[in-house]
């Protein structure tokens, strides 16, 4: 069973940072095949706000690029959103998900989509 573990929401003033974080944790985890970050503001739909996928190519919405910044660390199965400019627009619950190939061995190796429980980011004006 693959687990994902958020960190790093909190309050923070218009115009601060944030780092949130994000670990995969698990016995079988066989390889990652895509990160990224969604986030569901009050009152709407899920949305992506960034991803990064094996090759190391990036995505993110296009009125945040240039904000926000999406990293990984292969080794520790690791995603983090850096928030530059925090604007109070950007209050929501960020969640992280992953797709993950996990299984005890070749044979029984299979890929899902993985979601965090998510972690509460405010922004005060």
């Amino acid at each position: 069973q693959v687990q994902l573990v958020e960190s790093g929401g909190g309050l923070v003033q218009s115009g601060g940072s944030l780092r949130l974080s994000c670990v995969a944790s698990g016995e079988n985890i066989y390889r990652i095949i895509s990160m990224a970050w969604f986030r569901q503001r009050p009152g709407e739909q899920r949305e992506m706000v960034a991803s990064i996928h094996t090759s190391g190519r990036t995505e993110y919405t296009g009125s945040l690029q240039g904000r926000f910044t999406i990293s990984r660390d292969i080794p520790k199965n690791a995603v983090y959103l850096q928030m530059n400019n925090l604007q109070p627009d950007d209050t929501a619950v960020y969640y992280c998900k992953m797709v993950v190939t996990a299984g005890r061995s070749l044979p029984y190796l299979s890929t899902g989509d993985y979601w965090g429980q998510g972690t509460q980011v405010t922004v005060s004006s």
